[in-house]
Formats: C-alpha cells, structure tokens, sequence
C-alpha cells in the first residue's frame, strides 16, 4: 500500500494526516503553537515554530503509524491564509510574522482603495480587508522601513514552510490570490496593483499551481521528520481551496457551508470573469483553472461559544443543543445577529455588533440558543442569498465543521438554505484536501474529481421542508432589516466599549 500525507498549517496548530491510496486516514498528529499579541489588534507568529513543530508532528505521525516510509510517496500543504512572512537577501525571517487575523491596517486599506479605486476588484476580485497581505507590507513599509528595505521576497505561512521542507522559495495561485497583488483572472502578479505601490516585482515569488511538484526534502528535513528523500513535495493550497477540495467542491453548482469559529460558504466557480462587485470573496481554487466565491461569517460558532461561556458554564455543546429540537422555527419571536466581531459578508463592517431581538419574559434558555443557531445559519444566507443572485444554482450544500454535528441544526440549514444539506462520513479537512492534492499530483487518479470519488463519502441528506422553507424565508427578511436598523446605534455606542 502506498500514501501521501496532507499538512494543515493551521493559526493555533499543525495537524498532519496519512492517508492511503483508497482514501482510509491512517494516522494523524498535531503539534500546537502560540500567538505573539503586542497590542490590541496586532496578531502575529514566528514562522520557526511552523518549521519545528510540523518536523516534529510529522516525525511522530511516521513513528506511531509504523509505515515504511519508503511507502509514503508524497507531501502536499494547506495553510491559514495571507500572513505576511518577509526573508532578506538569503532568505532569513526579517521579523515574525503577521498573521490573517492582525487589525493594525485600516489606513493602509483605505490608501489601497483611494489609489486603485475600481482597478481593485478588476484584478485582485476583493476588497481591500486589514486581514490581507498587501495592507500588511504596506504597513512594514511605513512603520519598519529598516525592515522593509532588507527584503527580497515574502511569502505565506504555508509557503514558507514548504521552503523550509524544500529549499525552493515559490507561492501557489489560490493563497497568492489573498495577498491582493495577484491578477486572480490571468493568475500573474498584477503590474498595475505593483505599480500603483511601488512594490518592486522581484519581491513577489515564482508562482505555481496547488498540484505542481516543486521538489523533495532536504536531507536535514528527512532527519528530522523520518521521511524519505524519495518523498515528492507539492505545492499545495490555501486552507479555504484545501477545504473545498477535501469536502470534494470541485464542479458548478457545488457548495460548501463551514461552521467553526468563523462560518465560511464557498461554491465552485469555473468563469474567470466572474463578476461579485466585491460583496463576496473571489479566489483562485486548488483545482487547476478553476475559482470559488467566499463568503464569512466572522463570529459563527464563536457565537455560540459565548453564549455557553457566559450563560451555560459547565454544560457541553451537546447539552446545550439537548432541547434545539424542541423550539419551533422563530425561537418564539427571538432573534440574534452574530455580529460580535463585526462582520465580514455582507456589510464588511468592523464596528457593528450582536443583538437579540425580541426578548419576553416567557423566553427560557433553550429559546436563546435556538435564536443564536438560526442567526449564525441566517447570516452565512447572506452569502447564499448573494450567490444566488449573481446566477449560481445552489441545490445542494455540504456541511462541515460544528454546525454539521448537530442534526437539528443540519436540518435548520436545509430549511434555511432551500437546499439539500449533506454531511460527510469522515470529515478531515483542508489536510484530506492536501493529501488529495499529493495524490493527484503523485498520478494516482486522473483528476481531483476521480480521487474525490474515492476518499470522500457521504453519511446522510437533509432536505428542506416546504412549510418551514417559507417562515424562515419570512424571518430572513426581518433578519436582514436589523443591520441597517442597528447601524447608527453600534456606531454611538463605540466609544463606551472597553
């Protein structure tokens, strides 16, 4: 038997999975990592203990499984997006890094879209967003110019761990399309974006596609990790493209819906010139060619990991969903908006925040709970909703992440979304995506959508039901009313948060 491992470069951990070639996992292992937080909205990372933790991860995913490693025939990435790595001239970290989640770059975005105006979404496809690399250097350049003026080349978390593994510096298309320097239709380095900024071309890597080979491990790299020097290396994706193809998103009309700490809807896309004036996330996908449109939630199971913490201390997520069944569609007049982190699609509105709706003494806790799942579903709608729109059929949706572990909620989703809602027997990722990217590469299958036939499998459909499909239809409208209707209040009440 023959396998490839798929490495998931996550914000917290590394996780790295084996997988053979019928598509059964293995063995897994995960190593975890810290956070550098100097100050409120700076969010950064030391790229060194990407390097040492995934070496050592991988070292114990070969020693626990007990697999000849001459028999493990590949290697392939998924990693957290946009984080900004800079290396000098021979190719040393100039600083930690700065990760998707870093805030500090408000006022570079809004040079961004003053410089570029409509040029913005004509070739990067996005927003101007404090979490994308572009903003990031912008940053360096202003702030750290002794830094900036040593740097020959940046790269991504995932790609600068590749070049550790490797030795070759290199940036794949689907994570290059979150720096908002990539010309995401003509998959090249974007002249005008470069131009307009000043940033020189040779700051930006060679550019390759997810499943290229870009090489074998370096002979200190196969000490460390007990890997072979036989091992092919991949290229790989971004953790959202790693995600699609994992959950097997890779013809039209196929949809994905993630609930973890952020909710992300993501449906497949082959028009380069795709055309979402912005209002959702356009990506180049791990798939050869082909695209996806995103769109985020910013707090979704975070939302209903507040409200655990702060109103059902010491029950579990189980227990609190217990009764979820038992309150009808409309939690009895009650309704959440899971803007506590602002919010990212549709409004891209950093000061906005939750409300409940609604509230009444005759309201219990289980009414609340049911309202915070059908506002986290309510707003990944948005991104349905907007796809829809533009043209995209939408008939049938795969659920990952918490939200699929609750058949309730599952079912919610169906009614919510008008479509069938279909959860996976073996849900694994953006590292199944990886390793399904080593495979493909490795020749294994004749495309993505052979090995996607082979290592995923579906459990169970949920599909909407009519009369339910229309009160949530009726409460979806009155859901959308409350971002506008609340604007102006969060907006007074900024100056009171602590």
């Amino acid at each position: 038997m023959k396998y490839v491992i798929g490495i998931d470069l996550g914000t917290s951990s590394v996780k790295v999975l084996l997988v053979d070639q019928e598509g059964s996992i293995r063995g897994e292992a995960s190593e975890s990592y810290s956070l550098i937080q100097l100050k409120s909205g700076y969010s950064e990372q030391d790229p060194e203990l990407w390097v040492t933790q995934t070496a050592k991860a991988l070292n114990r995913l070969v020693t626990e499984t007990n697999v000849p490693r001459e028999d493990i025939g590949g290697i392939s990435f998924s990693g957290q997006m946009h984080g900004l790595v800079l290396l000098d001239q021979e190719h040393r970290v100039l600083r930690h890094a700065i990760l998707w989640n870093d805030t500090r770059t408000t006022k570079q975005c809004r040079e961004i879209e003053q410089k570029l105006g409509e040029n913005l979404l004509k070739y990067a496809k996005n927003p101007a967003l404090e979490g994308f690399t572009l903003p990031k250097l912008l940053w360096v350049r202003e702030h750290e110019p002794e830094v900036y003026s040593q740097a020959a080349t940046f790269l991504l978390p995932k790609d600068y761990l590749r070049y550790r593994l490797t030795g070759r510096i290199s940036m794949e298309y689907s994570d290059a399309a979150g720096t908002l320097m990539l010309d995401v239709s003509a998959k090249r380095w974007s002249p005008e974006i470069l131009e307009a900024f000043d940033i020189p071309q040779h700051l930006c890597p060679e550019l390759t596609g997810s499943d290229e080979r870009v090489g074998t491990l370096l002979p200190v790299m196969t000490e460390l990790t007990g890997l072979g020097e036989h091992v092919q290396v991949f290229a790989g994706g971004a953790d959202n493209a790693c995600g699609a193809i994992g959950a097997g998103i890779l013809r039209p009309g196929e949809t994905l819906c993630s609930i973890g700490t952020s909710g992300v809807v993501l449906s497949y896309e082959e028009n380069p010139d795709a055309d979402y004036e912005g209002r959702l996330h356009f990506f180049n996908h791990g798939k050869p060619d082909a695209f996806y449109a995103m769109g985020v939630t910013l707090a979704a199971g975070n939302s209903l990991t507040w409200f655990k913490d702060t109103f059902a201390q010491g029950l579990s997520f189980d227990e609190l969903l217990r009764n979820l069944d038992q309150i009808p569609p409309g939690a009895g007049g009650l309704l959440f908006t899971p803007y506590l982190s602002g919010e990212r699609t549709p409004h891209a509105d950093a000061v906005i925040r939750g409300s409940f709706i609604g509230m009444d003494a005759g309201h219990s806790r289980d009414h609340f709970v049911r309202a915070v799942v059908e506002g986290i579903t309510f707003s990944l709608a948005e991104s349905i909703h907007t796809l829809r729109n533009s043209g995209q059929q939408i008939l049938s949706i795969v659920s990952i992440g918490g939200g699929a572990r609750n058949e309730t909620w599952l079912q919610i989703q169906a009614d919510v979304f008008d479509a069938e809602i279909v959860r996976l027997e073996s849900e694994q990722g953006p590292a199944l995506g990886a390793a399904m990217l080593a495979a493909f590469g490795l020749k294994w299958y004749e495309s993505l959508e052979d090995c996607a036939a082979a290592f995923i499998r579906h459990s169970k459909t949920y599909k909407p039901n009519p009369e339910r499909v229309q009160v949530y239809a009726d409460l979806f409208k009155i859901y959308q009313r409350v971002y506008a209707d609340t604007k102006q209040l969060n907006k007074s009440l900024e100056a009171y948060r602590a």
